[in-house]
């Protein structure tokens, strides 16, 4: 089966034609980013099984520089893996079973917000008069809540529903440096804030102190930026904010202004959230970074500067190289294939318009209405992919028909994930390639890191999950993106994948 030619069957772009000629497979193999010897290099892949596993330590980070990097450009890391900032103030990461039940939290979340929207798209109600203001979570200046403050339910779960991936900002003048989750699923960024009148958990930093920074200051009620939260509030004339996530956990407080810091570009007057009541297990970081749609987004308010770009690569490993997170026209690198970014479909999340799935080279028998019918978004904080039960059982049964071509014994099923296999002592894996395939005819050929997820050695499992019906949305999550360059373009409307990225 071997051959030297590219198919039609897998992507064609420039980076795909260097990596298939002039990396070495030994150098390739090291970061299970191989060909299979003797299969065709569009059918199947082969995975350094170890690298699916979390390393003791942080292997020295290999910095990667996008044709025409920013002065905005970040690092990005896993916050949970050991080159994150946060590495020794976590203490015992969370078990596999709390990140997948986190995620499930998170995706029900995501389907629940799109379900109303596009209700309310559908209904296309008469303009209704706003309510007046409240206090959403009895916050006073000066005063801590009362007992009398409304109480927002709260689970026990290790993980916020936010996401994993971490990048460090800076916030007021003079700057602090803060560790934030970057979130294409949210659109206000926010942090933890002195006094901290109510309740805040524990973050390895310290808490912003807003008297300290000479750019500090609360938003009116009377300022229309107010009426851009999808949750606001009122008390003594200042704007309130609230978020709540999937899995219960919320943050309240002051909607404020200060000067945002990403790497060396500081951007005035950024409306951010001043958290003083904050409940739930947020991983030690200081808050969060919101890249939606919304009016509330960084990718918004810095749009004069930005042109509303930016582009991210997730490491294909805890504990090995490093990503980036980048702002502007220049963060995309040139190999990008993009599709078109559907905006119809509603606010803050990334739609596009994916319409079928090759396994092994083959396109799985799934009519394209399947992922019409329900539409898909691409999220930085979800870790699994979600699909259609019909595109999911499709894609199982090809891949696992691959898997035992190549002699590999199954494994039990685990949480959501149910097509998975034995890997003891298994070092390197042939796998069948895998494929997604989007409108305008870009396509994303999965990294073999991110085809599976591994439990143990001994239960390694595929990377993706069913919906269970039809109905919901899919989702594109995080896993399956990794080493992509992952390019959003409010301007041109459009979102790209580019290989190799990082």
């Amino acid at each position: 089966m071997a051959t030297t030619a590219v198919s039609p069957s897998r992507c064609r772009s420039h980076g795909c034609f260097l990596r298939l000629v002039a990396a070495t497979a030994a150098v390739l193999a090291a970061f299970g980013l191989a060909r299979a010897a003797g299969s065709s290099a569009d059918d199947h892949v082969l995975l350094n099984v170890g690298s699916l596993l979390p390393g003791p330590s942080c292997a020295t980070p290999q910095e990667h520089e996008p044709s025409g990097a920013t002065s905005a450009r970040m690092r990005i890391v896993h916050q949970h893996g050991p080159c994150s900032p946060l590495a020794d103030a976590h203490g015992k990461p969370p078990s596999h079973a709390e990140i997948l039940a986190a995620d499930q939290n998170r995706v029900e979340s995501i389907q629940r917000r799109v379900s109303a929207t596009t209700s309310k798209l559908k209904k296309r109600a008469a303009p209704v008069k706003p309510a007046p203001k409240k206090n959403p979570g009895g916050i006073h200046p000066g005063h801590s809540a009362s007992s009398s403050s409304p109480s927002l339910p709260a689970t026990s779960g290790r993980e916020l529903g936010t996401g994993n991936y971490v990048v460090t900002v800076g916030l007021g003048t003079p700057a602090s440096k803060y560790t934030v989750v970057f979130d294409t699923g949210s659109d206000t960024t926010w942090v933890q804030c002195r006094p901290c009148v109510a309740r805040c958990y524990k973050q390895k930093e310290p808490l912003f102190d807003p008297a300290k920074s000479s750019t500090y200051a609360n938003i009116s009620c009377a300022d229309s930026a107010c009426d851009e939260l999808d949750e606001s509030g009122c008390t003594s004339g200042n704007c309130l904010y609230a978020v709540q996530y999937g899995d219960g956990s919320y943050t309240v407080g002051f909607f404020a202004q200060d000067t945002l810091t990403v790497n060396h570009d500081a951007i005035k007057g950024f409306r951010f959230g001043c958290g003083e009541k904050n409940r739930g297990l947020f991983g030690k970081t200081a808050g969060l970074l919101g890249l939606g749609r919304g009016k509330t987004s960084l990718t918004v308010q810095a749009q004069y500067r930005y042109g509303g770009a930016f582009a991210y690569c997730l490491p294909a490993s805890p504990s090995g190289t490093t990503g980036y997170l980048d702002f502007g026209p220049g963060a995309s690198p040139a190999n990008a294939r993009v599709t078109p970014m559907l905006i119809d479909n509603g606010p803050t999340f990334y739609y596009v318009g994916l319409t079928g799935i090759r396994v092994g080279g083959q396109q799985v028998p799934v009519p394209e209405s399947v992922f019409s019918k329900t539409g898909t978004l691409v999220d930085s904080g979800t870790v699994i992919t979600r699909l259609p039960a019909t595109a999911y059982a499709a894609l199982s049964t090809a891949f696992t028909a691959g898997m035992t071509a190549q002699g590999f014994k199954k494994a039990p099923a685990y949480s959501i994930l149910d097509t998975c296999y034995d890997f003891t002592g298994v070092s390197e894996a042939t796998l069948p390639a895998v494929s997604l395939l989007f409108k305008g005819g870009a396509c994303l050929d999965v990294d073999p890191s991110g085809i599976l997820y591994a439990i143990t050695e001994a239960q390694v499992c595929l990377a993706f999950a069913s919906n269970g019906d039809d109905d919901s949305i899919g989702i594109l999550g995080n896993t399956q993106q990794k080493t992509y360059g992952v390019v959003y373009d409010l301007g041109k409307k459009t979102i790209g994948f580019a290989p190799d990225a990082c």
